[in-house]
C-alpha cells in the first residue's frame, strides 16, 4: 500500500489520468437509460388490462413491467444468456467464441452479448456493430451491473426488446401475438417470443413460419435436456402451433383510456374499475343500443360508483357505434341539459330549510311566471298535487312554483357545492328553467352529486349522527387512492341527513318503466331511489339511481344533439339504469337518520301544518324550525240542517245553521283536482235568498289579468281567435260570457270561448248562474 502511495507521489499525472477515468466510468452510464415515450395503459381493479393507448413515436412500448414470468426468463436465459446470474455484464467465454466464428466466416454472424450488453445497445438506440461499438457497449454492462440488480437488468430487457413491427417489450407481444397476459404464456408461446428479438425483422409470426419454428423447437428441445422442463411438457409444446395473424388489444372501456392518457399520459394506471361489472355494462349497454338506433338514437353513457369509497366501477362513455355517429366522444364528460335530474336537491334543500313538507299540496295548474309558462310532460294538470308525489312524477309546474317560493338565487349558490360541470351562469341568466333543464352538466358530476348525498346518509348513521365537513368530495378513478373526507362534525355540510332520507323516500316511489310495474311485489325487488330526466326536444334522457353501496347514473340521446321522438328518462334511460342494477349486488336501504327527525302534526289531506278543522296525521319531518303555514284549504262551512245548501245568518236562523269543517281549493285547483280526485267533494251551492259575499266560485285560467297579447295569423291571412278559459268550482255550472259590456256567448260544464277583440284595451267578464262575476282586464297588440 506505502508502495503504491509512493508511486502516485512520484506520478501525479497518473493520478489524475486515474481519478478522472474513475469518475468518467461513474458517470459513463445516463441515469435514465430509456428515454422512449411509451404506450398508456389502463388496468382494471383486478390488474386485468383494459386498453391502452399506442406511443408518441408510434410504437406499443409499455411501460416497464414489475417482474418477469418464470417461464420466459427460463426461455430468454437459455436462448441469449445462460450464465446471466454468474458474469459481471459480460462473458469472455462466449465473446471469444464469436470472435472466432465471426473470423472463420469472415463476417458477423455471432454476437456473443450478454443481456446486460443487450439492453445497452437497446438503450444506445441498436448503433451499428463494430468492434468499438462493442468495446462501449462492454464497459457500460459493467456500470450498469454494479448499479442495477439483476433483476432489474432482466426487466428492462423485457420491457424494450424488439419484437417485430412496432412491437417493443414482452409484454405487447405476448397480447399482439397471442392475446394473452405475459403469465398466460404457455413454454411454447414463451419460447416463441424469446427467439423474436434475435431477428425481429426476418423472423416475424405469420411470415417464416419455418425458421420460426426450428428456432422455438430448439429452444425447447435446450429446455427439456437441462431439464428445465419434463418429456410430457416438452412432448406437448412441440405440438403447439405457432401464431398466425396479430390479436387486437382488449379495449374494455376505450373512453376511460382516453380520459386517463390525458391526465396521466405513458403511464400504468390501476384504475377502480371491476373488469366483470365493465364486462357486463358493456353488454347491456350494447343491447340497448341494438334497440336504440332503431328510432336513430345512436349514443348512451353509464357508469357506476361506490357510494363508500366514491370509486368509480364501471365508466362507459359511449355505445359501439360507428364513427359518423361519434363513437369517440366520451359522453359521461359532456355536458348536456339536465332535464329534471336537479328536482331532488330543491326538495332537499327546502325540506333542509323548513319550508316544505312531503305531503304538502302544491298547485298543479296553468301557470305564467313573468311571461314564462311550464308546462308538464304529459300536458296534464292534476290541480294539487303532493310534493313527494310531484317529485315522484317529475310534474314541471310544481317544480318551477317550489323554486320561485324557494328562491332562484338561493338554490342556484346551493349547487355550487356540488361543483356542477357545466352550471357556471348566474341564477338570471337561467331563470326558472334551471330546474327544469335550462342548465347543463354531465353524468360524472351529477353521478358525484348523488354518491355525496348518499355517502352523507350512510356516514351520519356509521358515526353516531355526525357529519363529515369534507364530505362533497370527486369521484376517484384510481385503486391506490383514498378519499378524505375531512373531520367530523356536527354541522351538516349541505343538506342534513333527514331531508336527504325524505327525498330518498319519494324517490323510491317513482313508476318503474313499463313492463316493470309491480316490481315492488316481488321478494328479489330492490330498493332503489331513482330519478329521471328528459330536456327540451328530447335530445336527452336521464337517469339516476341510488342505494346504499351504489349510483348508477345513465345518458341516452345523439352526441349531436339532435332530438328524437319518444326519447325520455322513463322510455330510454331507466330500463338501461335496471339492467346495470339487476347485476349489482342487493343492498338494503337506508336506515332512518332518527337523531335528525322530529314529529308534527299535519293535516291529512292537505299535508300542511294541522288546525282544529283538520283531519290529523302524526308525520316525521327534519327536526329543525319550520316555517309551513297552517292548512289555508281547511274552512268552517255553515250549511242548512238537511246539508244541501250554504246559508248564513242573512237568510237561515243560527239556530238551525249546521256547521262543518270542509276540504276547500282555490276554483282554478279545485277545476282540474277533481278530475283525479274522484272524492274531492264541492261546497254545496248557497241557499237562492242568502247573500254570497265570500270569493266567486270561478277562476280564469288564460288569459291573466294585466296581460298584453299579440293574435298570430293563419297562412291565409286571418287573424286568430283568442280562446279564453274558465274554471269553475261546481261541475254542471252555465257561465255567460260578455266583451267589453256586450253579451257574447254561454257555455256549460267546459267553459271556453273563441273571442276576436280588436287592437286596444279590453275588459272579458265572465256571470255564473248563481250570480257570480269575474273579470279581467286585456290588451291586444
Amino acid at each position: 500500500m506505502k508502495g503504491l502511495i509512493q508511486f502516485f507521489k512520484r506520478h501525479p499525472i497518473k493520478l489524475t489520468l486515474l481519478f478522472v477515468a474513475v469518475v468518467a466510468y461513474y458517470f459513463c452510464l445516463p441515469r435514465n437509460l430509456f428515454d422512449a415515450p411509451t404506450a398508456t395503459v389502463v388496468e382494471s381493479r383486478q390488474g386485468s388490462l383494459l386498453g391502452a393507448r399506442i406511443a408518441d413515436d408510434g410504437q406499443w412500448r409499455f411501460p416497464v413491467a414489475d417482474s418477469v414470468p418464470e417461464k420466459f426468463e427460463q426461455c430468454i436465459l437459455q436462448f441469449e444468456d445462460a450464465h446471466f446470474y454468474e458474469h459481471f455484464g459480460f462473458n469472455p467465454i462466449s465473446m471469444l467464441k464469436a470472435l472466432r466464428e465471426n473470423v472463420a466466416q469472415g463476417k458477423v454472424v455471432r454476437g456473443g452479448s450478454t443481456l446486460t450488453q443487450q439492453v445497452v445497445r437497446l438503450s444506445r438506440g441498436q448503433k451499428k456493430r463494430s468492434y468499438f461499438e462493442k468495446l462501449i457497449e462492454l464497459v457500460l454492462a459493467t456500470r450498469l451491473e454494479i448499479r442495477e440488480s439483476k433483476r432489474n437488468i432482466l426487466k428492462l430487457y423485457c420491457g424494450h426488446a424488439p419484437f417485430g413491427g412496432n412491437v417493443v417489450g414482452l409484454e405487447m407481444a405476448a397480447w399482439r401475438y397471442f392475446g394473452l397476459r405475459p403469465y398466460q404464456l404457455s413454454w411454447a408461446e414463451s419460447a416463441t417470443l424469446a427467439v423474436l428479438p434475435n431477428a425481429p425483422g426476418l423472423i416475424y409470426p405469420g411470415r417464416n413460419q419455418d425458421r420460426l419454428l426450428k428456432k422455438r423447437n430448439r429452444l425447447l428441445k435446450k429446455l427439456f435436456d437441462n431439464k428445465i422442463i419434463d418429456r410430457v411438457t416438452y412432448d406437448l409444446s412441440l405440438l403447439e402451433p405457432l401464431p398466425a395473424k396479430p390479436f387486437s388489444l382488449p379495449d374494455k372501456a376505450p373512453h376511460l383510456v382516453q380520459y386517463m392518457s390525458k391526465i396521466n399520459k405513458g403511464k400504468r394506471m390501476v384504475s377502480s374499475v371491476d373488469e366483470k361489472l365493465q364486462q357486463h355494462v358493456n353488454a347491456i349497454v350494447k343491447k340497448h343500443h341494438a334497440n336504440l338506433k332503431q328510432n336513430q338514437v345512436h349514443n348512451a353513457a353509464v357508469m357506476v360508483v361506490d357510494v363508500h369509497t366514491r370509486k368509480v366501477l364501471s365508466y362507459v362513455g359511449n355505445t359501439p357505434t360507428d364513427a359518423e355517429h361519434q363513437k369517440d366522444v366520451d359522453m359521461v364528460r359532456a355536458n348536456r341539459s339536465t332535464g329534471s335530474v336537479l328536482k331532488p336537491l330543491l326538495y332537499a334543500a327546502m325540506l333542509d330549510a323548513g319550508e316544505l313538507l312531503p305531503d304538502m299540496l302544491v298547485a298543479d295548474v296553468p301557470t305564467q311566471i313573468a311571461g314564462y309558462t311550464p308546462e308538464n310532460f304529459s300536458e296534464n294538470y292534476s290541480g294539487a298535487v303532493a310534493a313527494k308525489k310531484a317529485l315522484a312524477r317529475s310534474l314541471n309546474i310544481p317544480a318551477v312554483r317550489l323554486l320561485q317560493a324557494y328562491g332562484l338565487e338561493k338554490f342556484r349558490d346551493q349547487l355550487d357545492v356540488f361543483k356542477l360541470g357545466g352550471i357556471t351562469k348566474s341564477a338570471d341568466h337561467y331563470g326558472l328553467t334551471l330546474i327544469l333543464g335550462g342548465a347543463e352538466s354531465n353524468l360524472w358530476d351529477l353521478c358525484k352529486t348523488y354518491a355525496n348525498l348518499a355517502g352523507t346518509l350512510n356516514h351520519f348513521n356509521a358515526t353516531s349522527s355526525e357529519y363529515y365537513t369534507g364530505e362533497f368530495t370527486d369521484l376517484d378513478l384510481k385503486t391506490d387512492a383514498t378519499v378524505d373526507y375531512g373531520k367530523k362534525s356536527l354541522e351538516k355540510t349541505v343538506f342534513d341527513a333527514a331531508s336527504i332520507y325524505l327525498t330518498f323516500e319519494a324517490m323510491k316511489e317513482v313508476n318503474r318503466p313499463e313492463g316493470d310495474e309491480s316490481w315492488q311485489f316481488f321478494d328479489s325487488s330492490k330498493e332503489i331511489a331513482w330519478k329521471t330526466g328528459t330536456s327540451f326536444g328530447n335530445k336527452d334522457a336521464w337517469a339516476i339511481g341510488v342505494t346504499t353501496d351504489h349510483v348508477v347514473g345513465v345518458w341516452v340521446g345523439n352526441a349531436d344533439g339532435e332530438g328524437r321522438p319518444n326519447v325520455s328518462g322513463v322510455s330510454s334511460a331507466a330500463p338501461l339504469m335496471f339492467d346495470v342494477f339487476d347485476v349489482l349486488p342487493r343492498s338494503q336501504w337506508f336506515q332512518k337518520p332518527f337523531d335528525e327527525f322530529t314529529e308534527i302534526n299535519v293535516c291529512a289531506e292537505s299535508g300542511y301544518l294541522a288546525t282544529d278543522l283538520c283531519q290529523v296525521k302524526r308525520i316525521s319531518i327534519p327536526n329543525k324550525e319550520n316555517y309551513v303555514s297552517s292548512c289555508p284549504y281547511h274552512q268552517m262551512v255553515h250549511l242548512n240542517a238537511q246539508r244541501q245548501f250554504q246559508v248564513n245568518s242573512s237568510c237561515a236562523d243560527v239556530s238551525n245553521i249546521v256547521s262543518e269543517p270542509w276540504f276547500v281549493l282555490p276554483p282554478l285547483m279545485a277545476y282540474y283536482y277533481r278530475s283525479a280526485n274522484p272524492s274531492y267533494r264541492e261546497l254545496p251551492p248557497f241557499q237562492a235568498n242568502c247573500r254570497n259575499d265570500g270569493d266567486p266560485p270561478m277562476q280564469f285560467i288564460y288569459p291573466k289579468n294585466g296581460s298584453r297579447i299579440t293574435l298570430a295569423k293563419n297562412f291565409e291571412g286571418k287573424t286568430n281567435e283568442l280562446v279564453v278559459k274558465l274554471a269553475h268550482i261546481k261541475a254542471g255550472a252555465d257561465v255567460y260570457w260578455y266583451l267589453d259590456e256586450t253579451f257574447v256567448g254561454q257555455t256549460h260544464t267546459f267553459h271556453e270561448i273563441a273571442l276576436l277583440p280588436k287592437k286596444g284595451r279590453h275588459k272579458i267578464m265572465a256571470l255564473d248562474g248563481f250570480g257570480n262575476e269575474v273579470f279581467v282586464t286585456i290588451t291586444i297588440e
